[in-house]
């Protein structure tokens, strides 16, 4: 599976088997964190093995099941863009994990927050959870906005790679699928942005940007600033 299929394939799984994930993909699934925290600045920290943290009553509510294993987007508070930088190398990390193989789920809320196992600092806050492991099943396809919701440039006149990157992030997760995001093209360049005011829209703009580069090989504006 290549980054492409990984984007298309992948849909959020909230139903897991008891399955553990194997050494060998836990190891790479850490040589990855390590890349992205020393990339951005982060605290990305895998949790494996521990039932706790969604074994609660809100993520019964949730309608989460045998989620043992969890990936926690932990920042400074301090770090400049911190929910979009979560959003960006948190979606990196969920492809990577798609072409494992495994399943994955964005929580934002519905978790145990005090029992999450996640190590932090005074100065750290964790912006959010990723479940990840076997699912029971593989997904559903969310549903898309009409591309003029989200686009405002004519499909005859968008570059190829531009149509690649538009689809790609037409795909990507977004907080009860609200997809509050513009893209614009300038020049050779794609401009993406955030709309709407709701807690996660930083995250979901980070998430989107990186669907777009991955698929399209080009970098968007405003960029990621990397640490």
């Amino acid at each position: 599976m290549d980054i492409k299929e990984a984007v298309k394939e992948r849909h959020s799984v909230r139903k897991y088997l008891s399955k553990p994930i194997e050494e060998e993909k836990r190891n790479r699934l850490l040589e990855i964190i390590d890349e992205c925290n020393k990339e951005s600045g982060l605290n990305i920290q895998l949790i494996c093995d521990d039932p706790d943290c969604f074994n609660t009553l809100i993520a019964r509510y949730g309608r989460f099941r045998n989620v043992n294993n969890y990936i926690a987007m932990v920042g400074n508070k301090n770090i400049s863009r911190l929910d979009e930088k979560c959003g960006y190398y948190g979606e990196r990390l969920v492809l990577e994990a798609q072409m494992m193989g495994l399943n994955t789920c964005w929580v934002g809320g519905t978790y145990g927050k005090g029992k999450c196992k996640a190590d932090k600092d005074s100065g750290e806050k964790i912006v959010l959870v990723i479940a990840i492991g076997y699912g029971e099943e593989t997904g559903v396809k969310h549903r898309s906005k009409p591309v003029d919701k989200i686009c405002d440039i004519p499909e005859s006149e968008m570059p190829l790679w531009f149509k690649n990157g538009l689809k790609a992030a037409m795909m990507a997760p977004t907080a009860i699928n609200q997809q509050s995001f513009r893209i614009t093209l300038a020049g050779e360049e794609a401009i993406i942005t955030a709309k709407g005011k709701g807690p996660f829209v930083n995250v979901d703009l980070g998430i989107v940007k990186y669907n777009f580069e991955a698929v399209s090989g080009h970098r968007v504006s405003p960029p990621i600033s990397f640490s």
